[in-house]
């Protein structure tokens, strides 16, 4: 199944794109929550009942695109957990050597944004980089999960823009706070559960493209640790809990490592796309 967040008539929905248009699912069954993170903690249960909703629903509850502003697929979720240096070829890129041990760090809520919202490049800085990556987000929660039980707990995947203000990344060697500046994280739009893909979402050809060229181009089968060994090394430190939010790192050919750099400006517009996902389009505008 598929889904999206977005909002209508100023009240936030969750839909079902069917068609060119969207399966408000409000309409089509206003016993279901409204918010994504609400329908994952119903579990499987709340899935069944959107996929009846969405082949039962009239034309009363469809909705054009145009009509709707996408929403982050969850504005506020538990955790989002974001995982440095996934791909060999970008820790190489950067001067390091590959991980042992995934790097982990935390994005917050305020970071996020919408498909088609603006990224905020900052007064502060002129390094706004972009970073193309896949996410996982949990779907039941987990504690002390073997790696052959990893995949049981994801839900589905999404795409996610970890766009950086590289010099404030390097102002500490803990890169939070490069990683958090308002509005930098694209997050959406579409949910895909995971019994759509591959499993572990392996095998997806992964790009971020700036102004229509290609930047970073790579496969998700290229990650140092997948998505079952993520869910086993985190689950052994926390508990992951329903709705938690795993950006799963990006590859190479991040601006920051190319000869001159090239960092997003304002009018730019980032696309990331993944196979069998879709497109997270965000514009670039410099902060008022």
């Amino acid at each position: 199944m598929r889904l999206v967040s977005f909002s209508r008539g100023g009240e936030s929905r969750i839909g079902c794109p069917v068609d060119g248009q969207i399966v408000d699912l409000s309409i089509a069954a206003s016993s279901l929550p409204t918010d994504l993170l609400s329908l994952l903690e119903m579990g499987p249960e709340g899935m069944k009942q959107a996929e009846a909703a969405v082949t039962a629903a009239g034309d009363d509850a469809l909705v054009s695109v145009d009509d709707i502003s996408y929403l982050p697929l969850m504005t506020r979720p538990p955790k989002i957990i974001c995982i440095g240096r996934n791909y060999a070829a970008h820790a190489i890129e950067g001067g390091a050597q590959p991980p042992t041990y995934p790097e982990i760090f935390y994005r917050g809520s305020t970071s996020l944004l919408a498909h088609n919202a603006p990224i905020i490049r900052p007064k502060c800085s002129d390094k706004l980089d972009f970073e193309a990556e896949l996410v996982a987000i949990v779907g039941k929660t987990a504690k002390g999960v073997a790696r052959e039980d990893g995949l049981d707990y994801v839900a589905g995947y999404t795409l996610f823009n970890d766009a950086t203000l590289r010099d404030y990344q390097k102002k500490s060697t803990q890169w939070t706070i490069g990683k958090n500046f308002d509005n930098t994280g694209g997050f959406g739009p579409m949910f895909v559960t995971a019994d759509e893909l591959p499993a572990g979402a392996d095998g997806l050809r992964i790009q971020s493209r700036l102004n229509g060229q290609v930047m970073q181009d790579a496969n998700t089968s290229d990650f140092i640790f997948p998505i079952d060994d993520l869910i086993a090394k985190l689950s052994e430190c926390m508990t992951l809990e329903v709705g938690d939010v795993i950006v799963t790192g990006t590859p190479a050919g991040v601006g920051y490592a190319r000869n001159p750099p090239v960092f997003m400006k304002d009018g730019d517009v980032c696309e990331i796309e993944i196979e069998g996902i879709g497109v997270l389009s965000n514009p670039v505008v410099d902060e008022a």
